[in-house]
């Protein structure tokens, strides 16, 4: 199979689809990859390393997407990569199409596209490729909301995370008990904050009171709870998931006006709208903003802050879908992964999931695999 691998163009985006080692799997298996020059220079791989490994370099995003029957790449797709795509493609990334723009959507129906997005393909009922980047997010959340809550920061709240001899720590506050707020926890706890997680599932708060040995405080998550969590929080983490759709608003503005002077919100489920209703999108080189004096930290593309590492674990999670799927072609590897057929959201110009078909009003038609002999 002839495989694409873009450079990616969404602002600020580091991070490469596939690592040298991952393209060498895939050239030993017979396979021709083709990837753009410079794809992997913000994660420190050089065209050099991939060239070694006979990966051929090309010079434009174009022809990329041109030679290739599977494109893969990290970032949502743009206008412009989506009007690249060619018919009967396979785009395989992070594609959060559920909060993206229906321009998109009606490139990959028109062309026949089969989009799969990495957030959705699933293996034991968890969602393996988006932990990879979901444990880089929760630990990146407490280092960045760390350095905000300085006094070095405009209203910064001037509070060291762990505490000292005698003055109390800062006081974490998870919304969320996912693979993002145990990574959250753990770091936290690492460097001595106080931690509190609330989840509406109890099975996953006992998990957490398991695995950190009751020195995590777990809270049953309703509208009571939350508000008090929210008032009493140095660090506020939103770490909500819901598999292919928009975040719901769970922390109102009225809550955020009741935080203390200089907090920080680190919301980390900004990808999928948010969970905080003051959110809105910021960058990695812009990521902050204030409402109510309560510092923001809204940036969907954290794991691209270490890009080489996320490169790294983004390739050990996919490297065995792409390799199945170019091995084996499409359909008979989606037999032999039914997590895999889970994430296709457009096939053959249908749309194939329920969640994109209901926001931009379109004919579910949902992806089957029938076994063969």
């Amino acid at each position: 199979m002839r495989i694409g691998i873009p450079k990616e163009t969404l602002h600020e985006e580091k991070r490469v689809a596939l690592s040298p080692a991952g393209v060498d799997s895939l050239v030993r298996a017979g396979h021709t990859v083709y990837i753009e020059t410079g794809a992997g220079l913000n994660s420190q791989f050089t065209d050099e390393e991939y060239s070694s490994t006979g990966a051929n370099i090309v010079y434009t995003a174009e022809e990329a997407f041109k030679r290739a029957e599977l494109i893969t790449k990290v970032a949502t797709l743009t206008n412009e990569e989506a009007e690249m795509l060619q018919d009967n493609q396979i785009i395989f990334s992070f594609l959060h199409l559920a909060v993206g723009k229906k321009k998109v959507v009606e490139n990959l129906l028109k062309k026949k596209v089969t989009a799969v997005a990495l957030e959705l393909i699933e293996r034991d009922s968890r969602l393996p490729i988006l932990h990879i980047m979901s444990e880089i997010a929760g630990q990146l959340a407490i280092q960045e909301a760390e350095r905000y809550l300085e006094s070095s920061i405009e209203e910064g709240r001037g509070i060291l995370l762990g505490g000292i001899t005698g003055v109390a720590p800062a006081a974490v506050v998870i919304l969320g008990a996912g693979v993002v707020g145990v990574s959250a926890a753990r770091a936290a706890l690492g460097r001595g904050a106080q931690v509190i997680v609330i989840d509406n599932d109890l099975h996953r708060l006992r998990h957490v009171e398991t695995t950190f040995n009751k020195r995590v405080t777990t809270v049953m998550a309703n509208a009571y709870t939350i508000s008090r969590g929210v008032k009493f929080a140095d660090v506020l983490i939103g770490a909500i998931l819901i598999k292919g759709e928009k975040a719901p608003h769970i922390v109102t503005k009225e809550m955020v006006n009741q935080m203390k002077k200089g907090a920080v919100i680190i919301d980390v489920s900004i990808d999928q709208g948010g969970c905080v209703e003051t959110s809105r999108i910021t960058t990695i080189s812009d990521p902050i903003y204030r409402v109510h004096n309560v510092i923001h930290y809204c940036v969907p593309t954290m794991p691209a802050i270490v890009s080489r590492t996320a490169s790294y674990g983004l390739n050990n999670a996919s490297i065995g879908y792409i390799m199945n799927i170019a091995n084996n072609g499409l359909l008979s590897a989606m037999n032999t992964e039914e997590g895999l057929s889970k994430g296709v959201c457009t096939h053959n110009g249908n749309c194939c999931n329920e969640s994109i078909a209901e926001i931009f009003g379109l004919k579910l038609r949902p992806f089957r695999v029938f076994p063969t002999n």
